[in-house]
């Protein structure tokens, strides 16, 4: 696992020049600076990590390993997640999960939010090759199901992004290099079991189940979704068991009128609103 390490900035290092309030005589002066001294002196107590699993990436008394393939999925497609540098420190995260079911660079995980030729020539090469693909809805998109290609005569590439959906759109449009391969999305997918964490729509999907779906398509083999799917119900049972509430998307609260929180007074936001309740593209 990398350890960030966030570079200096450009401000003094050391302790402020003066810790003492302004208009106190010489002697309260003193005394005020020497509690601030004494305080800064006192050893600071670091909390303790709980130990994780190096497998599935979860603490060890909640280990998801018995739910996942006993060896790694044998699969030709090889998946690179671009990954929104805020999806690292969520605590339900579905990549790790993805990741510990396939055989090691079968899952490459890049994180960042700009991706270009020069820092990321690897990438490049990827969003280049006539063998990727890129999954993401739009205009633009064919349906994964109706390409009629097949994908086992040789080995292909999947780029995922992940991400909320605001994130990935973002990611999607600034970064030149995902419009070079072409673009896909999934037309029958099923509902996302993915019940502790709210989605935009009914239709929208975890990156694991994303990927689970995408894989059993072009490896033309559907016991793979069922077993990548395994372990992401065992977390949310888990979850839901020890007080998680099951999460229904934005979308099933408006048209039942269910959702509670305050309205968006933004033009853009309140014409997105709707297009849930009717159902529409967004």
């Amino acid at each position: 696992m990398c350890e960030r390490v966030s570079a200096p900035g450009g401000g003094n290092t050391g302790p402020p020049a003066s810790l003492t309030a302004p208009g106190l005589p010489p002697q309260d002066e003193e005394d005020a600076g020497g509690v601030f001294l004494d305080l800064s002196e006192l050893p600071v107590e670091e909390s303790e990590r709980r130990p994780t699993c190096s497998r599935c990436c979860r603490p060890e008394k909640v280990c998801l390993c018995p739910f996942l393939p006993v060896d790694p999925l044998e699969v030709s497609t090889c998946l690179y997640i671009v990954q929104h540098p805020a999806e690292e420190s969520r605590v339900l995260r579905t990549v790790p999960l993805l990741a510990a079911c396939l055989p090691k660079g079968k899952c490459n995980v890049l994180v960042g939010r700009r991706f270009n030729e020069e820092r990321h020539p690897e990438l490049a090469a990827v969003c280049r090759d006539k063998h990727t693909l890129i999954l993401y809805p739009g205009s633009d998109a064919e349906n994964l199901e109706e390409l009629g290609r097949d994908f086992t005569t040789s080995p292909h590439n999947v780029i995922i992004i992940d991400g909320t959906w605001s994130q990935a759109k973002d990611m999607f449009l600034r970064n030149a290099l995902f419009r070079l391969p072409k673009q896909v999305q999934l037309n029958s997918a099923p509902s996302s079991q993915y019940v502790i964490r709210t989605q935009p729509t009914n239709m929208c999907l975890s990156t694991l189940e994303c990927a689970a779906v995408t894989l059993s398509i072009m490896e033309r083999n559907q016991a793979i979704q069922e077993v990548l799917l395994k372990p992401l119900r065992a977390l949310c049972s888990f979850q839901l068991q020890h007080g998680a509430q099951v999460h229904h998307s934005k979308e099933h609260l408006l048209k039942n009128g269910l959702y509670d929180k305050p309205m968006p007074k933004n033009k853009r936001k309140i014409k997105r609103m709707q297009k849930l309740i009717t159902n529409q593209n967004i």
